[in-house]
């Protein structure tokens, strides 16, 4: 499994962090991510894009992201583009508004991209 070894190391991290695949499915999140997101249980197996971590714009109503939008977000571009991606995102969980720095790194196999490793700080 490309990504057993970052999924274990995400499990054990003091961190806020997660793991996400190629298709943005949630495969690993750190307790420190679920506790500073305020969720009753991890998300993992959801979807980064339709789960309960809502993508949303920094409007002040606080919309939906668009999918055109959604691929721009740190851990699906790092997947994306194979390359470290960094940005400020926001999140609305069990009806909660978080503004995150992410940093996103993609992981895998050697000359593949299985799927990305984020570390978020609140702002």
């Amino acid at each position: 499994d490309p990504l057993g070894h970052w999924m274990r190391a995400v499990g054990g991290a003091v961190e806020p962090c997660l793991v996400i695949d190629k298709r943005a499915v949630i495969v690993a999140m750190s307790h420190q991510c679920v506790a500073m997101l305020g969720l009753a249980r991890s998300p993992v197996g959801a979807s980064l894009r339709e789960g309960p971590l809502k993508l949303i714009d920094f409007s002040a109503a606080g919309e939906n992201l668009p999918e055109n939008e959604v691929g721009k977000v740190p851990p699906i571009l790092a997947v994306t583009s194979g390359r470290l991606a960094r940005g400020l995102i926001r999140v609305r969980c069990d009806g909660t508004v978080h503004t995150l720095d992410a940093v996103a790194t993609p992981v895998g196999p050697p000359n593949a991209v299985a799927g990305s490793l984020t570390f978020f700080s609140p702002v």
